[in-house]
Formats: C-alpha cells, structure tokens, sequence
C-alpha cells in the first residue's frame, strides 16, 4: 500500500516562507506527475502546484510567483516551496499525483497570520 507523508507545516507570519515535503513510501515516483492540493475551512480541496517527471511545473494563479514545486525521484520525494505567504494561504497541504490515484495522507497544516 502506497504512503503518501507530508510535513514541513506550521505557523508563519505574513511575508514567511516555508518549505513543505512529501515522501512516498516504494518507488511510485517514476514517470508519475505529482503534485500539492490544500484546503482551507469549509473549502473544496484545490489543486496548487504540479511538477512532472521531466521537470515542467504548472501552479495555479494565486501561488504562481510566490511557490515553487519541485521533486527527487531518488528520494521518493515532492517538495513545494512557499514564500511571500498570505493569510489566504492557510490551509491543511496535501500532495498526490495528478490524477489523486493514491491514498490521501494526512497533510500538513500551514497557517499563515501575524
């Protein structure tokens, strides 16, 4: 069974930045595009970032310029840079690939206020 943990979360105040990872357990990295959803409160959950096996990245609008995905493949491992962080930006931090075929970890908190 596939494991998907997330961690790197916690409190920031505006303006901070934090560095969020995610590790696999076995190698299902290979070929796979992954990629980082959250959800806020009593929001949906949303699609943030995504970074294929050659490297592309995709980001949704309200993150493009302030996060920056990447991966390592030999580590089993996705990481997503966060900086210049808001308010808005708290949310619980998932990662999965992109079409969401593993099993959900628990994801990582990130709260965002001054």
């Amino acid at each position: 069974q596939v494991q998907l943990v997330e961690s790197g979360g916690g409190l920031v105040q505006p303006g901070g930045s934090l560095r969020l990872s995610c590790a696999a357990s076995g190698n299902i990295f290979n070929r796979v595009p992954m990629g980082w959803y959250r959800r806020a409160p009593e929001n949906q959950r949303e699609l943030v970032a995504i970074v294929t096996s050659d490297g592309s990245t995709y980001y949704a609008d309200s993150v493009k310029g302030r996060f920056t995905v990447s991966r390592d493949d030999a580590k089993n491992t996705v990481y997503l840079q966060m900086n210049s962080l808001k308010p808005e930006d708290t949310a619980v931090y998932y990662c999965n690939s992109r079409n969401q075929v593993f099993p959900w970890g628990q994801g990582t908190q990130v709260t965002v206020s001054s």
